[in-house]
């Protein structure tokens, strides 16, 4: 079974929160993203997409803190998103020891770099806010090992697009994975920018 693969400490609390069996789409893609591909996740609500995306991450990341610059960054449509997801990570990292941030355009920019710049692992924002924390030099993007796009469908709006190609340009070396309910043809041109030699799992 595809979750006896992953970390100990996500298979405690796998066990913990009653999650026993993957889905469909889980076992198709886990280890896909385990593997270090670029992949495209495209299928319906409730078919496991955000608890994959949870657990790739903290899998990622060897469920632990490691240096003060983010490692992982799923970025979303909204500061609803933003703060539906941060929520979600807490259940699955509350006895670990990383830490996830929540980051978006109503909170002040000032105040998010000095709390970014005291140590973070996992950093959950939008892209207007990201692009922002580029600018101002309020983020390192240095030791980003995956980036997630979550209910990607927001990227069929073209200025959203545009700041997603601006932010990957200036990464390196890091994993990409696009979860969305059907693929826009606004994501399938992604290809040509960061999602290069990308997977696609269409359930």
């Amino acid at each position: 079974m595809v979750f006896k693969k992953l970390h100990p400490f996500i298979n405690e609390t796998l066990e913990r929160l009653a999650i026993e069996t993957p889905t469909m789409l889980q076992n198709s893609c886990i280890p896909i993203i385990k593997s270090g591909a670029n992949l495209f996740c495209i299928s319906p609500k409730e078919s496991g997409k955000t608890t994959m995306l949870i657990l790739t991450t903290l899998q990622k990341l060897k469920c632990e803190a490691a240096g003060n610059a983010p490692r992982a960054v799923i970025i979303v449509q909204n500061k609803e998103k933003v703060l539906e997801l941060y929520n979600a990570f807490l259940k699955y990292t509350k006895y670990s020891s990383l830490r996830v941030y929540a980051s978006y355009e109503q909170l002040h920019i000032d105040i998010q770099k000095s709390e970014i710049y005291m140590g973070i692992d996992i950093l959950i924002t939008t892209p207007k806010t990201l692009n922002k924390l580029f600018l101002s030099n309020g983020v390192s993007i240095s030791a980003l090992k995956i980036c997630n796009i979550d209910d990607a469908e927001f990227l069929a709006v073209k200025s959203e697009n545009a700041s997603i190609i601006s932010i990957t340009a200036s990464i390196k070396k890091c994993q990409f994975v696009i979860y969305a309910e059907k693929m826009h043809p606004q994501l399938k041109r992604l290809e040509n920018h960061f999602m290069e030699h990308s997977k696609i799992v269409q359930n």
